[in-house]
């Protein structure tokens, strides 16, 4: 458990303005309360006065360079800084910004859509473009929701990762295998930052109880498709990613980017009956596909992990997967991946529409 902090009390204050007029050292009276030397340091210095022989007047610091007159020792006052301290902490005591019964609406009701918190702060901007009271930050929202425990009970499950506590990430690795005809990402003729081209996909699995899923995210704008499949084997993969990607139009399906999973083994059906183009990322090297990673990390939200998945429940993924297209991202500029897809085909029909009419 971390170490709890706590602030000055009056006692350990009147301790100070005893030892302060004994003329005892910063550390020494420190050690006599048991705080560290810079807490009494900076309490003396917000709370010690000079008072002058000529007026007898006070002032909250002594003037470095203006000498008005003859000044005596420093003095310290437990009862009056412990009077200042107080008023200190009243002023810093302001509400939540979501103690806003009209802002916490708002998130609450995209909160059980399952938006992040990262997704509704950006929405606020574009729905209430003038209305400063209609604004808050992720971290806002996270605090907010773990800073009470009725709160964390009732809304921490609706979160991207549904922690009754905070904690922090952690990654997995991806095993090693071979796979024929394997080609590596570094032959890609594209950088992984680069998401200027359409059309580029990346590949993974979700493995669940009876069944898994195979998924297929468009690179540029993250479009989510995904399909169930009875078993991990490489034919029962292939012939997912040849039904999903035989309904689109060749320039929406030009290359694939796989983990290095046996169930890619037979990737070589997609350049052979579909003209796709087929990579590998490196081992242990699950960022180079991080579009792939974060929409299967959003299917999680609602299918954990042991989660049975059946044939039977194909219109259930379905709707998973539209409600998952159909929420906004800050990198589309809060568009929505199907937002972004459609623009993109009607893009690409109108670019053959005037090939073919030349």
């Amino acid at each position: 458990m971390g170490q709890v902090y706590s602030h000055l009390s009056e006692e350990e204050r009147q301790v100070i303005q005893i030892e302060i007029g004994n003329g005892t050292s910063i550390r020494r009276i420190a050690g006599l309360i048991g705080r560290h030397a810079s807490t009494v340091s900076r309490e003396v210095k917000r709370n010690v006065w000079f008072p002058s022989n000529e007026s007898e007047s006070y002032r909250p610091y002594r003037p470095k360079r203006l000498r008005t007159g003859p000044w005596t020792g420093r003095y310290y006052i437990a009862g009056q800084a412990q009077r200042k301290a107080d008023r200190r902490r009243a002023r810093a005591r302001r509400p939540y910004r979501l103690a806003s019964q009209r802002l916490w609406a708002w998130t609450a009701e995209r909160l059980r859509r399952g938006w992040s918190p990262l997704l509704i702060c950006g929405r606020l901007r574009l729905e209430h473009p003038g209305d400063e009271s209609m604004r808050c930050c992720p971290e806002t929202v996270y605090r907010w929701i773990y800073a009470d425990k009725a709160r964390r009970e009732r809304w921490a499950r609706y979160l991207p990762r549904g922690h009754r506590r905070r904690r922090r990430a952690k990654g997995r690795g991806v095993s090693r295998s071979r796979i024929p005809g394997r080609t590596s990402i570094r032959e890609r003729p594209y950088d992984a930052s680069d998401r200027s081209r359409f059309g580029e996909w990346e590949a993974d699995s979700v493995i669940g109880t009876g069944c898994n899923l195979h998924t297929e995210v468009e690179r540029r704008t993250r479009f989510l498709m995904a399909r169930i499949v009875p078993d991990k084997t490489a034919d029962a993969s292939v012939a997912a990613q040849i039904a999903m990607f035989s309904a689109l139009p060749a320039g929406a399906r030009t290359g694939v980017t796989h983990d290095n999973g046996t169930e890619f083994a037979r990737h070589g059906r997609l350049r052979e009956q579909l003209g796709m183009a087929t990579y590998f990322a490196d081992p242990y090297s699950s960022y180079q596909r991080g579009s792939n990673e974060n929409r299967n990390g959003v299917i999680r939200r609602y299918l954990p992990k042991r989660s049975r998945i059946e044939p039977s429940m194909a219109v259930d993924v379905q709707a998973i997967v539209d409600e998952i297209n159909n929420r906004p991202m800050r990198v589309l500029g809060y568009r929505t991946p199907a937002e972004a897809f459609t623009d993109e085909l009607l893009e690409l029909a109108d670019k053959q529409g005037r090939c073919t009419s030349k």
